[in-house]
């Protein structure tokens, strides 16, 4: 590469305000379709696969390399073996029909089994796992299961295919979910619309009814992340299309929990294939992962009013 084409790609980044900053070569981790920071051990991530998958969390640092307990180091090596590679954490007693979003809230991770392509689903949920120490624990139970409905799906499926769901988030101790739209019940064909609903129940022996908060029209894409600041200053979503995903940036409101109704700042996110998964990396920063093994980052500063 020549000086002058790298220093135009360097001055793009910066123009761009995006910049790669890992890929992720983790044999077992193939398709990212969510992350989130954890809020109590320092410099760790959290992804998951979707559908297709064993119901595995991986663990990695912010270089994107793979978090593996001491004890076991010996035994997992090399990489291109899958059986010689750390498989990650699994999640006993689990089922991964459609994992496609992650939250924390505090020490405690929510895995949303939410996917539901065809909106006929009606066994989606979210399991609720105290959070491991990703250096010292290889499997773990999770703490519940929560079975979840929207109130305003009366068929399945939907006339109106509005009821996946790849995005959610934690917000003063509640649990809030995003859903991801299609045009004309075609799973290929998106609908740049989405709807904030609330957990507001915690039943684990029936449905909880998620309560419709608001909807939101024009967002660049379809919804497949969202994430709350760790000091709950903000929230980011990430609206996905092939050519630049957007990601809207809406501050918290003084009262109450509709961010969606204020006034957010945008940042177009170009060349970054199909991103599936944001969080905060601090409450100025985000890092975006997408199905292609790649991490960027944007800064909050690059973003520009709507």
């Amino acid at each position: 590469m020549t000086r002058t084409l790298f220093a135009s790609l360097v001055l793009a980044t910066i123009l761009f305000g995006q910049k790669q900053i890992c890929t992720i070569d983790h044999p077992h981790i193939d398709e990212q379709s969510a992350i989130v920071k954890s809020q109590t051990y320092e410099d760790v991530y959290w992804v998951c696969n979707d559908s297709g998958d064993k119901p595995f969390l991986f663990p990695l640092n912010g270089k994107g390399e793979i978090i593996i307990p001491d004890f076991m180091k010996k035994r997992y090596k090399g990489k291109k073996n899958k059986d010689m590679v750390y498989p990650g954490i699994k999640i006993l007693d689990a089922v991964l029909h459609d994992w496609e979003a992650l939250a924390m809230l505090g020490d405690t991770i929510v895995i949303g089994d939410v996917g539901n392509n065809g909106n006929a689903r009606r066994d989606l949920g979210v399991y609720l796992l105290p959070e491991p120490n990703p250096h010292a624990i290889y499997e773990m139970r999770p703490l519940v299961w929560y079975p979840v409905r929207y109130e305003d799906q009366k068929q399945y499926p939907a006339s109106e295919w509005e009821y996946d769901c790849e995005a959610i988030f934690t917000f003063q101790g509640k649990i809030y979910f995003l859903t991801k739209h299609r045009k004309n019940q075609q799973i290929s064909r998106p609908a740049p619309a989405t709807k904030l609903y609330i957990m507001d129940t915690r039943y684990t022996d029936r449905s909880n009814v998620l309560t419709l908060i608001q909807r939101k029209e024009d967002l660049g894409g379809w919804v497949t992340d969202a994430n709350v600041a760790q000091d709950e200053s903000g929230m980011v979503l990430l609206a996905q299309n092939p050519l630049a995903s957007v990601l809207w940036y809406f501050p918290a409101p003084q009262k109450g929990d509709n961010f969606l109704v204020q006034e957010p700042r945008t940042f177009n996110l170009v060349k970054a294939d199909q991103a599936e998964g944001i969080c905060f990396k601090d409450s100025k920063t985000f890092i975006v992962s997408n199905e292609q093994r790649q991490w960027f980052e944007v800064p909050l500063s690059a973003f520009s009013k709507k």
